[in-house]
């Protein structure tokens, strides 16, 4: 088993009861190295571009960020920290941020190593679009008469 596979499966063992944001500080802590400044900057960025995300824990130790759907998430691996846009594909990425798994019809992701600058206004905008179509998908009620 690898040393992130492992480390995943510490995590996921400590979410007894805590909210999912508490989880991320702790997996952030955990981490204990540029991966877990790195999340932390992500998540820092990610607020800052919708305020009113909402974070989740799933999957066994990953954090995802929601806005009327999933936006996107952040796993740490050995050697990356991989930002998975669940509707990547449908976004316009001008600045040409997606770099991983690009073949797919529907996700696309950002994978960002060590020493890696980001382009934060780049970002900003592209989870700024996230949120758009994920609000544009949302059903709206009919209404009353």
């Amino acid at each position: 088993m690898t040393k992130a596979v492992i480390a995943r499966k510490s995590s996921a063992a400590k979410t007894d009861g805590a909210s999912p944001s508490k989880i991320i500080d702790g997996r952030i802590k955990e981490l204990g190295d540029w991966r877990g400044e790195m999340l932390g900057r992500i998540r820092g960025l990610i607020k800052e571009a919708a305020p009113d995300v909402v974070e989740e824990w799933k999957w066994r130790g990953v954090p995802v960020w929601e806005h009327d759907g999933i936006i996107c998430t952040g796993e740490t691996y050995k050697a990356v920290v991989k930002m998975t846009f669940a509707k990547g594909a449908a976004l316009d990425d001008p600045a040409g941020l997606f770099n991983s798994s690009l073949e797919g019809n529907v996700r696309r992701a950002i994978d960002i190593r060590e020493g890696e600058k980001i382009n934060e206004k780049a970002l900003k905008a592209l989870i700024r679009a996230a949120v758009e179509l994920n609000m544009s998908k949302v059903k709206k009620k009919p209404a009353k008469r």
